[in-house]
């Protein structure tokens, strides 16, 4: 076992680290607080040429690896939380089914815009009426002519306000024409075309800084070229992108504990009541360091997820296991570092009311706790499946 990270993985973390400097706690309070996409930050990563980070060579990007693509959004996740995290994880990894089923003339017209950052792009699956049973969706994609035709809607869209395209997972098959629940879907990377979607921002708890959307579809065109992969195949490319996805919701949930853990400790040594540091009692103490055990036994899961991945190994048992771990960890780190605040942990001029309510969302999305101890029973333990 080695767990020394490269040169090239030590660069990466200590250049995004210094280039994030320059986004300090105000800067997103602001944009969190005035519902603002952070555009001069999303720029600067893209400037820095690390949306590029896991497309190949050949469409501009540099070629690097999961475990790469983790380091960077845990270092992210560290700088502004799920904000900052959110503005660029789809461009990161989300586009893995295109480079991988995507026509080789979808890919050039494509990937090197999202490696440059001058292409937005939004993921869409979820939707009202099927939650995290995605057989059961229901927007559908009408063969005509050379086009699609597609309607239907989606929800819990994030960036589609400022995407100009789609990862749409549709049906271009009923579910009762086909053999397998999952069979009869097919995903397209789109144009986003505002005359036939119509898209309402949800308001929601936390990460206000990149909106949550749900899509209303009338008869939008999708042209066969933008179609990724085969017809029919589209819950099979997607599956390609599952387990890359919750190792990265791993790694920002990480980084959103460390950052946490940082300022409760800082808070611990510096607030003093009853004429002594607080951080002196074990009451205080004792609970921080739990989190740094399990943020650190979380870690470890989630770094042979990625080592899996990267060398084409299973890795489906570690990668969602790596979710709910870091999840959990991340969670109990910023509620514990929102307590060590005590009064001032609930006022927005610290930042760790921030952290408290973006770390709760990770133990939802892009999966919930529950749905991964139910692959874990089912499927690494063998146990019956209870849905």
């Amino acid at each position: 076992m080695d767990f020394e990270l490269t040169e090239d993985q030590e660069t990466i973390r200590k250049a995004v680290t210094g280039l994030l400097r320059d986004f300090d706690d105000r800067y997103w309070m602001e944009k969190d607080r005035d519902h603002v996409f952070p555009q001069e930050f999303y720029d600067a990563v893209a400037g820095g040429g690390w949306l590029g980070l896991t497309i190949p060579e050949a469409y501009g990007g540099h070629g690097l690896g999961i475990t790469e693509a983790t380091l960077l959004l845990e270092e992210v996740a560290r700088c502004g939380g799920m904000n900052a995290a959110s503005a660029i994880h789809m461009s990161v990894f989300g586009m893995h089914p295109v480079v991988v089923h995507g026509s080789e003339e979808l890919k050039r017209r494509t990937l090197p815009r999202i490696a440059d950052g001058d292409l937005h792009v939004c993921f869409g699956v979820t939707e009202p009426g099927a939650g995290l049973d995605t057989s059961r969706i229901t927007t559908y994609a009408r063969r005509d002519g050379d086009h699609y035709v597609v309607s239907g809607r989606k929800v819990w869209i994030s960036k589609a306000m400022e995407s100009e395209k789609i990862l749409l997972l549709t049906r271009t098959s009923k579910a009762d024409e086909v053999a397998r629940r999952t069979d009869g879907m097919t995903l397209f990377l789109t144009d986003l075309d505002r005359a036939r979607v119509d898209i309402r921002p949800i308001p929601k708890m936390g990460r206000n800084a990149v909106t949550s959307n749900e899509l209303f579809i009338d008869e939008l065109r999708v042209p066969v070229e933008d179609r990724v992969g085969e017809e029919g195949q589209g819950f099979r490319h997607l599956l390609d992108g599952l387990n890359p996805e919750r190792m990265l919701i791993a790694a920002e949930a990480l980084g959103i504990g460390r950052v946490a853990l940082d300022r409760a400790v800082r808070y611990g040594r510096e607030r003093e009541v009853f004429g002594r540091p607080i951080g002196m009692n074990q009451g205080i103490q004792f609970p921080l360091a739990d989190s740094l055990a399990r943020l650190d036994a979380a870690e470890l899961v989630l770094r042979k997820a990625t080592w899996l991945y990267d060398r084409g190994r299973s890795c489906a048992r570690e990668a969602n296991t790596a979710k709910y771990l870091c999840a959990d960890a991340g969670f109990t780190a910023a509620d514990r570092a929102l307590q060590t605040h005590g009064g001032m942990g609930y006022s927005e001029e610290y930042p760790v009311a921030r952290y408290f309510r973006e770390a709760r969302l990770m133990r939802i999305a892009p999966v919930s706790q529950e749905m991964v101890l139910n692959y874990l029973g089912s499927h690494t333990l063998g146990l019956p499946r209870s849905y």
